[in-house]
């Protein structure tokens, strides 16, 4: 996919997260669901701060201060991005990132919605015009160009809606 269509993607997928936000009872958002794992809100702090940390990824690479290399995607990274999601199973969010996840208000993950979508109008108007040269080490995934960390970013945050889908259907009615 291109820049734009990515960037019109995650939008999309904002959206879905915005409306989501909307739909979860207020005492549910904090609570562990039945299935176990990580409630609405630590789903919401996760990928909203992830978002914002592939977005800066990214707006480096795009301002040339990242680095310069022939490395690229690493096994794993050429598995997501063929696949465009990844692979089933469950897995673990790198050490660095799931440290930042913590309970968030609804409000707090409203705010960060909105963050991220500004983030990713600058970023993505500067990745139209990015060549690719300059790379940002991914903790999983291997050297990113700009436009590789728009798509992980993508990818990422439709993989949290189906988690979301997840803990909505462990919760009785």
């Amino acid at each position: 996919m291109s820049v734009a269509t990515e960037h019109k993607a995650i939008n999309d997928a904002l959206d879905n997260y915005r409306q989501q936000l909307n739909d979860i009872p207020d005492k549910q958002f904090t609570e562990m669901p039945p299935i176990g794992g990580w409630s609405y809100a630590e789903v919401y702090s996760h990928i909203m701060q992830a978002s914002l940390g592939s977005s800066i990824a990214a707006e480096k690479c795009c301002r040339k201060t990242g680095v310069t290399t022939g490395k690229g995607l690493n096994w794993r990274g050429r598995i997501v991005f063929f696949l465009d999601r990844f692979p089933p199973g469950k897995r673990q969010a790198p050490a660095a990132v799931a440290n930042l996840t913590k309970k968030i208000s609804k409000e707090d993950a409203r705010n960060l919605i909105v963050k991220v979508r500004k983030r990713m109008d600058e970023v993505s108007s500067l990745a139209l015009h990015d060549g690719g040269s300059c790379k940002i080490s991914h903790p999983g995934l291997g050297m990113l160009t700009a436009a590789q960390w728009i798509k992980f970013l993508r990818i990422h945050l439709q993989h949290h809606l189906k988690q979301l889908d997840q803990i909505k259907k462990s919760f009785p009615h």
